[in-house]
């Protein structure tokens, strides 16, 4: 059984006293790959650092998140850019808008957001997106920017059955996480009404942990509470759970 987390930060501050201890627990589990999100700048240096560690198990995203869109973000955007023309990533993300925290750059975020779809359709990429109390104005820019050439994942969906089903149509499929597994996360209540064709799997650790590690850090192995979960809300088990959401990661990242 090989299972994939589509989205899993492995270079977080959060990991630096047990990294590789944690990675062998996910390995352990069956987590043979780890896709990994960018945030900004300062972490590429520790991306390409977890990559030569693990160079058959790491698969590298490249973009500026939206959290980090701030007043110097086209210095972040160009940063995006030069690498993508430098070396080979597997998606362009984490991307999107965020209004949880601040709405001062929501401007900016839309700009970031419209550059970064139009970089991965140059380099011919699926992008993550990464979307917070902003399903309206992501479905916006998509709607914009709709085409043949755009696909991707809507990272750690947390939306409703009707959102869900307007982010297939923008042929994106459904990061699913620790979420799924919380009593009001209310996702697992229609999750069976999507096919598991559009699914995916991920941690976001070392956010947003699984019941029953709610509340604490998590990580890549945790990402089996999550298969439990999904086993029981489609009927089928791990094994074929695993199989299948790898095969469409597959499908989405090209490896």
């Amino acid at each position: 059984m090989i299972i994939t987390d589509t989205h899993t930060h492995l270079y977080s501050e959060a990991f630096d006293e047990d990294r590789d201890a944690m990675i062998q627990r996910a390995l352990d589990n069956g987590v043979e790959r780890f896709f990994i999100p960018a945030i900004d700048s300062t972490y590429t240096q520790s991306m390409l650092d977890l990559e030569s560690d693990y160079p058959d198990r790491i698969y590298l995203m490249m973009g500026l998140h939206p959290t980090h869109v701030k007043e110097n973000y086209k210095e972040e955007l160009a940063h995006v850019e030069q690498l993508l023309s430098q070396r080979r990533f597997y998606a362009v993300g984490e991307i999107g808008i965020d209004l949880y925290w601040d709405k001062t750059f929501l401007k900016q975020q839309q700009e970031a957001f419209v550059y970064q779809i139009r970089l991965a359709k140059k380099h011919k990429l699926p992008i993550v997106i990464h979307s917070r109390e902003s399903f309206d104005e992501i479905f916006e820019v998509l709607e914009q920017e709709k085409s043949d050439d755009l696909y991707g994942i809507f990272h750690c969906f947390t939306g409703t059955l009707e959102q869900a089903q307007k982010a297939l149509s923008y042929n994106m499929k459904l990061g699913i996480g620790g979420v799924v597994t919380f009593k009001n996360g209310k996702i697992d209540q229609f999750l069976n009404q999507i096919d598991l064709e559009h699914i995916v799997l991920e941690t976001d650790s070392p956010y947003l942990s699984p019941v029953p590690y709610r509340g604490k850090r998590n990580e890549s192995s945790y990402i089996t509470n999550v298969l439990d979960k999904l086993s029981e809300i489609y009927g089928k088990s791990q094994k074929e759970i695993a199989e299948i959401t790898t095969e469409n990661s597959k499908t989405v990242f090209g490896i």
